[in-house]
């Protein structure tokens, strides 16, 4: 049953980055009270270790010089608008 949250800030298949420098895929997210919990796939480690939402940040990935609508949505993504 899918988390229905407004304040979930990743799902499944978002990049992140975890424990300061740490690249991964989130693969799994639920409600832990009072924050959401997340399972992220790390390379390093070869293996899913579980974050808090606080302890996450996402990771951008530009492919091209972005306009000015996807600088706005963008900037409201970091911003949790």
């Amino acid at each position: 049953m899918p988390i229905k949250n407004k304040n979930m800030d990743y799902c499944f298949g978002d990049i992140v980055v975890v424990e300061n420098d740490l690249i991964g895929v989130v693969v799994k997210s639920w409600l832990t009270k009072p924050e959401l919990t997340h399972e992220v796939y790390l390379r390093e480690y070869n293996r899913i270790k579980t974050f808090k939402e606080s302890e996450m940040q996402r990771y951008m990935v530009r492919h091209k010089k972005l306009d000015e609508t996807e600088l706005e949505y963008q900037n409201n993504a970091i911003n949790n608008n």
